[in-house]
Order: structure tokens, then sequence, then C-alpha cells
């Protein structure tokens, strides 16, 4: 078979792909089927982590592959278990209760309806360059005009303003708002971060006027900026804190961790087929336990510190 010629007759066309025919990976490489070696400076778009093929993940995938699969969460799982009480060992103490997903994406729709949800208010403000996801509600909160111009009408009630200045912040936070959806530094906005008195201001309006935080951290989350999460730089806790990408390891996962301003959530209000399955678990709890061991956290803290100077 011609891996390249099949693809680029059956798959949608919505990637612009690059010629070469990916077929292993290992830690910060991969290699094309002709042997080609390239280092992959993107991490598999911010998901490797560990790296490629980590062996500790691999074999805790091929170890719960051959036990269980798949369990919906109308069951207990121990390894769905397990990885929660991981998460929540490397999260502040407020941010207790976490609903497991399939992706980043999946966590911002999620952590919207929540956020509506608990206030009973409709409007949600973004920030401009901001990207948070390409479904219809991520999509909204996204700023960037190619990405949403073909699939308008978009979900109503989503605003942008300026990244990094709080007076945009307190004309657009009113009454009707339910959330601000915020990433700590905006990825494909230009790799730009906030500053800590920023992300304080903000929080502080948010309690203000009764609005909640949710803090976008797909892209920053799981070591990449020398802590577990950006926000721990800035001195805050968000009210809702969406994770994804790097989290297991390469295997699609996301979650959202909510704190005390979040409503309790009625059984049955939302849900996944897949979220929380034994595979994915496993994976993530694999991939966080080898962060800890190898200290890769305090490893970026320090590599981060040398690329800047």
């Amino acid at each position: 078979m011609n891996y390249l010629e099949t693809e680029q007759q059956y798959t949608s066309g919505v990637y612009g792909k690059r010629e070469s025919v990916i077929v292993r990976g290992e830690g910060a490489r991969i290699w094309d089927e002709n042997g080609r070696s390239f280092i992959d400076c993107i991490a598999g778009i911010g998901v490797a982590n560990v790296g490629h093929a980590h062996p500790a993940v691999t074999t805790a995938i091929a170890e719960q592959a051959n036990t269980l699969i798949t369990c919906q969460e109308m069951f207990y799982n121990d390894r769905r278990a397990q990885l929660l009480n991981k998460l929540v060992s490397i999260l502040p103490d407020a941010l207790n209760r976490i609903f497991l997903c399939n992706s980043g994406t999946e966590a911002i729709e999620g952590a919207i309806k929540f956020a509506r949800l608990s206030t009973k208010r409709p409007n949600v403000v973004a920030t401009m360059r901001g990207f948070h996801g390409r479904t219809l509600g991520a999509l909204s909160a996204t700023h960037k005009a190619k990405y949403r111009k073909p699939f308008g009408p978009l979900v109503p009630g989503f605003s942008h303003v300026p990244f990094g200045r709080i007076e945009p912040m307190q004309e657009a936070i009113t009454e009707e708002t339910a959330a601000v959806v915020i990433e700590i530094v905006q990825g494909e906005g230009g790799v730009r971060p906030g500053t800590a008195v920023y992300f304080q201001q903000l929080q502080a309006l948010c309690q203000e006027r009764g609005a909640l935080l949710i803090v976008d951290e797909v892209q920053t989350g799981f070591g990449r900026t020398g802590r577990w999460f950006a926000f721990e730089h800035m001195g805050i806790v968000p009210d809702l804190l969406c994770m994804g990408k790097a989290i297991a390891g390469g295997v699609p996962m996301g979650a959202i961790a909510m704190g005390p301003r979040v409503a309790q959530l009625p059984t049955g209000v939302h849900g996944s087929t897949f979220g929380g399955n034994p595979l994915a678990c496993a994976a993530a709890l694999a991939t966080i336990e080898t962060i800890d061991a190898k200290k890769l956290v305090v490893r970026a803290e320090e590599l981060g510190a040398a690329f800047v100077t």
C-alpha cells in the first residue's frame, strides 16, 4: 500500500500535510517509512511531554488493554479512581472535583456548560488572539476569524476583549456574565503570557461580579512551564481548570477540575461515553507518575530559564 496516496485519496482534506509518512516515535524523535529521523520540536502539538512511546506509558496501556478497555461511568473503576487520586494530589486543595472527557476541546465545552448552570447566566467573555478549540462552543470562545467565519452563526453570548489589560474586562464582565475563559499563556496567539497582577485582578473581578474564571491549560498543563500548571505562577486558583493534550502521554483525554464556586452538578446533566475509560486513565496515570518521578517539571523550569536568557 502507498500510505501517502491512500490518505490523500480518502482523508477529509482539512489538514495541511507534509509529505512524510511517520511510522514510529521514541523520545523526542519520530521516523518516517524510509527510516529518516526527525526531532519532534512541537511534541505532537503539545502532547508528548514524556516523549513518544515512553516505556512506562506503553507498558501501562498494554497491561490495561489486556484487562479492561472500556468502563462507562455508570460503574466505578479501579484505574479511574487511581487517576483521580493522582490528579487531586498535583492540584490545589480547592480543585477537588473532576470530570473526565476525551480532549481539551471537550473540557472547554463542559466548563462553559458548568459555568452557565452554576451562575444561571448566559454570557462568556474570552480574549482576542485566544484559542480554545474548534467545536461550536469552544470555537465561539476562539478569536481568529479564519476558524470562526465558515461556521456561523456561532453560539450567542460570547464576546472578546484584549488580553493582558484589566480595563476591557471591567467593561465586559456584567451581571449577565457566566464566565471568563482565558489562557495563562496564549499559545496560538503568539506564546504571550499574562502577568500575575493581571490574573489576580481578573480573579478578584470575577469574584466581585459573580462570574466564574475558566482557565484553559490544555497547552500549558503538566509541567510545560516549570509548574504542574501555569496558573501557579500567577498566584491564583481558577474556578474551572481545563486540561488535555499531555495528560495521557498521547492517548486522547481531557479533564475539568472544579472549585467550590461551581455548583453541585445534578446526576445526568452531562456525560461522555468514552470519558474516563480505563485505557486512557492508565495512560494518564503512568504519564503523571513519570513526569513526577523524572522531575520533569523542575527540568522544564531550568531549561526554560536557560532558553529565556
